[in-house]
């Protein structure tokens, strides 16, 4: 089990901190630096690699999401932060664009609750606007006084079309039944609270979404235009196996539906998600 920062004592909080901040891969594998929690230039920006894009070569949902977490304006320096709704529409499929600057807002900020939204830019033309989110988060707690901001250097991944799938990467598998799972809870991939962080939550559920799409239409030549995820519990134990269903729509669009269950804690849910996906061609 891991450990959750909320029971570190004050004065060994911000480098217990700074130790799971680190090892968290979601962030660092994907490229994302942000000057809020990172000593990183001013803003927040993530390279677009092949293995964020769908079999079409448009852009996945759940890069966007790691990127613009919607957290509601609950940064963990102020706080112990965990979301609550992610929402995800994706205007532009991004073919050719390198990468992407997030433009966040904090919409309303209380004492436990927080309200977010941002644009996703092409961070060489912020005219050009691929996605825009929003979301809302809640508070677990405050953090003690003394924040400073954390080396956290992306890990340096060579960019090429033999890339591993980012599902891979994230220790998600398909069972012989055909559900997606993801293993037990492990530090790489735990929020400091000790839950499965939003990241590996995001890529497993897309993964499951995209193969019923795919499955329900024919064809995996399809672009995912909306994706929501509602956090539900946090995910403790693990392993966390998605399940889900796919559905007709009209002008060519395919919906799914999805959950994710922690099979070590009574199976209980802990994510929903859902997705709709364009037919292209």
């Amino acid at each position: 089990m891991e450990s959750d920062i909320r029971d570190t004592p004050a004065d060994e909080y911000w480098s217990e901190f700074e130790h799971k901040w680190t090892a968290l891969l979601s962030y660092r594998y994907l490229g994302k630096v942000s000057s809020v929690l990172d000593n990183a230039p001013e803003g927040t920006t993530m390279p677009l690699r092949h293995d964020m894009r769908n079999a079409a070569g448009g852009i996945m949902a759940a890069p966007l999401c790691i990127a613009a977490p919607e957290s509601g304006g609950m940064a963990d320096d102020l706080f112990v932060p965990n979301p609550i709704i992610a929402s995800m529409q994706i205007l532009d499929d991004a073919r050719d664009v390198a990468k992407v600057a997030v433009l966040s807002e904090t919409i309303h900020l209380g004492r436990t609750m927080g309200f977010s939204r941002s644009r996703v830019v092409d961070d060489a033309d912020h005219d050009r606007v691929i996605a825009l989110s929003t979301g809302m988060g809640v508070s677990l707690g405050p953090t003690p006084p003394g924040f400073e901001k954390v080396d956290n250097p992306p890990i340096d991944v060579v960019d090429s079309p033999s890339m591993p799938p980012l599902h891979q990467v994230f220790g998600a598998s398909k069972r012989d039944d055909g559900s997606w799972t993801l293993p037990e809870l492990q530090l790489e991939f735990a929020s400091p609270d000790a839950a499965l962080h939003l990241g590996p939550i995001h890529i497993v559920l897309e993964t499951a979404a995209n193969d019923l799409a795919a499955d329900h239409a024919g064809t995996d030549q399809l672009q995912i235009e909306s994706w929501q995820v509602m956090f539900v519990a946090r995910g403790k134990v693990g392993p966390f196996r998605a399940t889900g269903e796919a559905f007709d729509g009209g002008q060519g669009r395919v919906g799914v539906r999805l959950s994710l269950h922690d099979e070590g804690n009574s199976d209980r849910v802990t994510s929903t998600g859902s997705g709709v996906y364009r037919r292209l061609g």
